[in-house]
Parts: structure tokens; C-alpha cells; sequence
């Protein structure tokens, strides 16, 4: 029997049976492969997950890979039996913002898959075929669960706009660290730096394509061109201004708790730094992210530690949130 995970309200869950919902006019039915927990997953079961970016009772489920089942009317038949992922804001597609194509700045409210509208924690998902990225018949839906991760920081290589022989680097080791890697890795640039708090992530990094890895506490460099922070905290933003040369190009995907001690505007405005921040990947980036995994340049495979069944969702997020450096990322197959 197919099962679904609900999320009643903060702490408290259950395994159910499931029940697929038949695609409507504009909609795919996909069977999920696999579904990624990450530390906002974690937040929705705790409860901390800011007000109006949840909704109880709730399936979770933003991260994930599938097969499209069926479609709903006005679906081109074609989409039926290919592997696909999906963006996870359901944008209104009419306010000036979507038209630009900033789908994660939409004017008409913040809805996303598996926070504010039934996620992939199922046998099965149902939602707008719009929001679909069909990926390479040969692809691995295994590590194309991961995509959700590595479009948000697809993103944010595309505002950085590193070019051939800059100087780069990423500040932070986690999935998102070793993505940044990757993206900026495949741009040829002369030094590719990394810069995080754990000396075994070294061989990961230098692994995705860095020249040179150091912690924190050594001696690092003020010359880079462009730095990607994926660490999420206060000190690893103001780690990662720091290590820019006057003009250089900042982008920040970290979200530090609230209150933290931010940049210091007066090294932002002497230093003319150019600063970005990324919530979420616009389709853009979900396209330029599925590109770079369709032509082989993105593995997500080694990240992934723990792959679990459904229901095993409470050791899932129990893992997620035990801060061992042996746990990277965890699926779970329904």
C-alpha cells in the first residue's frame, strides 16, 4: 500500500495510506522517486519555520525526483513517461515580477510545495506541469533529487557572474558548499578557494574541482573576485566580504538567525562591493542547474549518506538535525 506523511502540527506526524490525485486542466501526476529532508524540513516538524511559510496539516516534501504518470487536460501527451523534478513556488505568473521572470519575488503571496501546498513525503504529487523540468531519459533520480539544493545555488552562480579566470571562491562545506563548487567550477576560473570550519571536507572540495581549501582560523586571502556564502551564519557572511577585493561580487544564501550582527555597511560602501541574496532558484536557474547535471558537470551522488523509507521520516529528521559531519544528505523513498 502507497503511504503519505502528514505533519499535524509541530511535533507531532503520521504515516497514512495515500491516494493519488488525478491531474486537473494544467496539471502532471508524477510518482516520486525520492524526496530530500533539509534543516527547513526540520523546521516545519519543530514548529520554527516562520509565520505564513507554513501550513498544518501538511505533507511535506520540496526536494524530489519522479516519473510523470499522467496528465490533466491542455498537458502535451508527450510529458507522460519522463523523469522530471520540479520548482517548488507555485508563482502567479501575472504580477510584474513573475513576467520578469522572478518567480520567488512574486507580488501575490508566498506559496511552496511542501510548505503552504502538499509536497513529495508520497507515492505520488500532483501539480502544475508548468513547474516541471524534464531531465535526460538516462538520468539518475536518485541524485536528481537533489536539484532542488543545487538550483538555489545555480542561482546564485548566475548573479556572482564569475567569468573564465577570476578569481572565486565559496565559503561553506554542506550540499549547498559543494555545489557552489561544482557551478563555479564549471565557469574555468583561475583559483577556485574554499573556505569552511571542517578539515574533512577538504578531499570532498578539492573532489568538485577547488585549488585550495582553508578553515577559518588561517590565513585568508582579500583578492577573490567573487565568493559564494552557502554557510548560513552571521560570521561566515562577514567571513566571506572579507575575502573580496574592492569591487568584487558578493552573494549570500544563508539565513542567519534573527538578530545576527550583520556586514559592515562602511567595508560594503568603501570597498564599492557589489552583494546579491538568493531565496529559492527563479526558472532560470532551474534550468541552467538541470543543463549542468544533464551534461555531467553536477554529481549529486556523493552528498547523499542516507537513503530511508518513508517511514522512517522521524529518523530522518532526527538526522538531519544531530550535527554529525558523517550525515550529508538524506532521502527518503516512499
Amino acid at each position: 500500500m502507497s503511504s503519505q506523511v502528514v505533519v499535524e502540527a509541530p511535533g507531532t506526524h503520521r504515516v497514512e495510506p495515500h491516494t493519488p490525485r488525478e491531474p486537473g486542466p494544467g496539471e502532471a501526476l508524477v510518482a516520486v522517486h525520492a524526496v530530500g529532508i533539509c534543516g527547513s524540513d526540520r523546521e516545519v516538524y519543530q514548529g520554527n519555520r516562520p509565520e505564513g511559510y507554513v501550513r498544518y496539516p501538511l505533507t511535506p516534501g520540496h526536494e524530489w525526483s519522479g516519473t510523470v504518470r499522467a496528465v490533466g487536460a491542455g498537458v502535451p501527451g508527450s510529458l507522460a513517461g519522463r523523469k522530471v523534478v520540479g520548482e517548488g513556488f507555485r508563482n502567479c505568473q501575472v504580477c510584474d515580477r513573475c513576467h520578469a521572470g522572478e518567480t520567488t519575488l512574486c507580488t501575490d503571496g508566498y506559496e511552496e510545495t511542501g510548505f503552504t501546498q502538499p509536497g513529495a513525503m508520497a507515492a505520488t504529487l500532483t501539480l502544475p506541469a508548468r513547474l516541471l523540468h524534464v531531465l535526460p531519459d538516462e538520468a539518475d533520480l536518485t541524485a536528481a533529487a537533489l536539484l532542488e539544493p543545487a538550483a538555489c545555488i545555480a542561482a546564485a552562480a548566475l548573479k556572482g557572474g564569475a567569468r573564465p579566470g577570476e578569481r572565486v571562491a565559496v565559503v561553506g562545506t554542506g550540499t549547498l558548499g559543494m555545489f557552489a563548487v561544482q557551478f563555479l567550477r564549471a565557469v574555468s576560473p583561475a583559483e577556485l578557494l574554499v573556505v569552511g570550519t571542517r578539515n574533512d571536507r577538504e578531499e570532498l572540495s578539492r573532489r568538485f574541482g577547488a585549488t585550495d581549501f582553508r578553515t577559518r582560523d588561517q590565513e585568508l586571502p582579500d583578492d577573490v573576485d567573487v565568493v559564494v556564502e552557502t554557510a548560513g551564519s552571521a560570521s561566515a557572511a562577514r567571513t566571506a566580504a572579507s575575502l573580496l577585493r574592492r569591487g568584487g561580487r558578493l552573494v549570500l544564501t544563508g539565513i542567519p538567525a534573527p538578530g545576527a550582527e550583520g556586514l559592515d555597511p562602511t567595508g560594503l560602501v568603501v570597498g564599492q562591493l557589489e552583494v546579491h541574496t538568493v531565496f529559492g532558484a527563479p526558472p532560470d536557474a532551474w534550468a541552467h542547474a538541470v543543463r549542468v547535471f544533464g551534461a555531467g558537470l553536477l554529481d549529486p551522488l556523493p552528498l547523499v549518506t542516507h537513503e530511508l523509507p518513508l517511514t522512517d521520516f522521524p529518523r530522518a529528521i532526527e538526522l538531519v538535525g544531530a550535527g554529525d559531519p558523517k550525515v550529508g544528505k538524506v532521502l527518503l523513498h516512499p
